[in-house]
């Protein structure tokens, strides 16, 4: 009942929040369906909240430790144990 039983917005697909608005087909928080994630400097805080690190990491996490390596592949790490004379 009452005036304002009609909704404008549903759930975004790819950011899950309920900022898709269905008449635009645009989400107002992520902006899909646009390939690039919709980020403005004027707001820092939205930003903070899905910067990477916010999430998993799964490839990001090991970058550290290849970069300090050498980004070495195929090969195995020179022992580190002092050469025996």
């Amino acid at each position: 009942t009452g005036t304002r039983n009609d909704k404008s917005h549903t759930l975004c697909r790819r950011c899950g929040k309920s900022s898709f608005h269905i008449q635009k087909g645009v989400c107002s928080s992520c902006g899909y369906p646009g390939k690039k994630m919709r980020r403005f400097n004027w707001a820092n805080k939205a930003k903070r909240r899905r910067t990477v690190g916010t999430g998993r990491m799964k490839y990001m996490k090991h970058i550290p430790r290849r970069f300090k390596n050498g980004f070495r592949e195929n090969i195995t790490a020179p022992s580190r144990k002092p050469a025996s004379k």
